[in-house]
């Protein structure tokens, strides 16, 4: 997302306004069984299953930590048009697979598609960033979330089989190459169930209802689903630790958060940065830090000692429950020396991994019943060889995985845009004519009069029509989505016109699309995937 203080309407960034109220791309069909709402404790609603929709993006940057995608676009090699246009504003570490794509390291990019009616150009976004990423020499999987639609949507199997066809063929349509990637169905890959089994020795009732809103009527296998997709997200890395990319919508960020904390859970050693032995929660630490500056000198004769720590934040006691627990901590630990060390500590170590890592961990250490500190290594290297000695001894050794956002495209009839309202969305099975007659229906942010449109230009970041120039039509020519931009904002461009090119450029792009489909027919029925379930509906 661009700053929220960024001029939307440069001629480089051709993209609404970011301040806007956004539309959800909810997959919601009618006709199937309630489902609980995720409203968690979050202030802002996120819901990946329902139809929730975020009222501004600036928002998640600030409640969620979501960072900023112009923060890292620089170091992004050939950046896709959706990145260079903010419609992928945002990422959670996303810097560590930039790393390994500019180096020809090990990297993967995941998502999966809920079966739960036709592919429409909204999705047409996450196959277009899981395509970019396999291009860039990322491991590339698609997955259908079967049992999610299943349990969450109370769809058959037979609904299921249909629509999962659908996925798969427009996503190798539109460049995926199943031959260098992996497709798999949830409920058709042991490995990833197996997974999904040990995950869900990490989860509990209580984190699930605080994170999603489950209750007492919340289906025990929706909340399997959720293990599930946690595994999905983790699969990547079974068979080696990388960097690992999730695209998604910011509705789905629960489930990145979840699996973040997960992937912690699970490895044998936690890394952090201390200054005493006794533990230190991240607030502490930084005020730990501060006084261990302040206080430290070049003398290593006259070492800091925790007591004299403790009496010079007390002079400087801010009231914080930070301070009051680190002056607590530091006082009881007396005249024990304040010195900077890296922490490996134990969270799920073998009694041999652990005695491993004592050993590997060269120069000055301490070895303490749940911890180990070094005084030599970089927690960057201290990283390094803790997941080495957890791979050696049986370990997953997860890297926490990344993500990035894309913005939600307006229903073409205003509003979000859903399976479930035929209108507000152009399907990728869509006959072409019917794309065009839609395109031409749709809604526009164009004035009352023609008149009024000349002299104050047409509202362009309100407009699903440039919505689809931007997202869509315009493909990588941002020159051209620019031009539609200005020239709509200018007073240039009417509506009539403007939707009339739009709807000729869809009907180009479906009838593109669906040949495409067609050739795909047959890559689709060499590929290891039974798109036939046995289970009964």
């Amino acid at each position: 997302m661009t700053d929220p203080d960024h001029d939307s309407r440069a001629p480089d960034r051709p993209y609404p306004d970011g301040g806007r109220e956004a539309r959800s791309a909810s997959d919601g069909s009618s006709g199937q069984r309630p489902r609980d709402t995720a409203t968690g404790a979050d202030e802002t609603t996120l819901d990946p299953w329902g139809s929730s929709t975020v009222d501004d993006y600036r928002n998640l940057f600030e409640e969620f930590g979501i960072e900023a995608f112009d923060d890292v676009l620089a170091g992004v090699p050939a950046p896709h048009y959706l990145m260079r246009r903010g419609v992928i504003f945002g990422h959670r570490g996303y810097g560590r697979v930039l790393d390994a794509l500019r180096n020809d390291d090990p990297a993967a990019a995941l998502s999966g598609f809920m079966p739960t009616g036709d592919p429409h150009i909204g999705h047409k976004l996450v196959f277009d960033e899981l395509i970019w990423h396999q291009e860039r020499g990322a491991d590339t999987y698609g997955l259908i979330a079967d049992l999610e639609a299943h349990s969450a949507r109370g769809l058959s199997w037979a609904e299921i089989d249909e629509h999962a066809r659908d996925y798969l063929l427009s996503l190798i349509a539109l460049g995926f190459d199943p031959e260098d990637g992996e497709l798999y169905r949830q409920s058709d890959n042991r490995p990833l169930q197996d997974l999904a089994f040990e995950l869900g020795i990490e989860t509990n009732f209580s984190e699930l209802e605080s994170i999603y809103g489950f209750g007492g009527e919340t289906d025990v296998s929706h909340m399997q689903s959720v293990v599930t997709q946690m595994a999905d997200i983790l699969y990547p890395q079974l068979d080696g630790p990388k960097p690992t990319v999730i695209p998604v919508g910011p509705d789905q960020d629960p489930h990145v958060r979840l699996s973040r904390d997960l992937a912690a859970r699970m490895r044998y050693f936690g890394v952090t940065e201390a200054y005493a032995s006794f533990e230190a929660d991240p607030a502490e630490r930084a005020l730990l830090a501060e006084v261990f500056e302040a206080l430290s000198s070049s003398d290593e004769d006259d070492p800091v000692r925790c007591v004299a720590a403790a009496d010079w934040l007390a002079e400087r006691d801010d009231g914080s429950a930070a301070a009051a627990g680190a002056i607590e901590k530091l006082r009881a630990a007396g005249k024990e020396p304040l010195r900077p060390r890296t922490r490996f500590l134990d969270r799920n170590a073998t009694k041999d991994a652990f005695s491993a890592l004592i050993e590997a961990v060269e120069g000055e250490k301490r070895v303490y019943e749940g911890h180990i500190d070094s005084f030599e290594l970089s927690p960057e290297a201290a990283d390094d060889l803790a997941r080495e000695i957890e791979l050696d001894h049986g370990g997953y050794g997860f890297v926490a995985p990344s993500s990035v956002y894309h913005r939600f495209m307006t229903g073409l009839t205003g509003g979000k845009m859903s399976s479930s309202i035929p209108a507000s969305h152009i399907s990728l099975l869509d006959d072409p004519e019917d794309g065009y007659d839609k395109v031409k229906s749709a809604t526009t942010g164009g004035r009352e009069t023609a008149e009024k449109q000349r002299e104050l230009g047409g509202k362009a970041d309100e407009c699903p029509v440039y919505e689809l120039y931007a997202y869509l039509l315009a493909a990588d020519d941002d020159e051209f989505a620019t031009k539609v931009y200005e020239e709509c904002t200018g007073g240039e461009r009417l509506c009539g016109g403007c939707k009339e090119q739009a709807a000729e450029l869809m009907r180009e792009f479906l009838a593109e699309h669906q040949e495409k489909r067609a050739e795909a027919e047959a890559l689709l029925e060499d590929l290891d995937i039974d798109l036939d379930s046995p289970r009964a509906t």
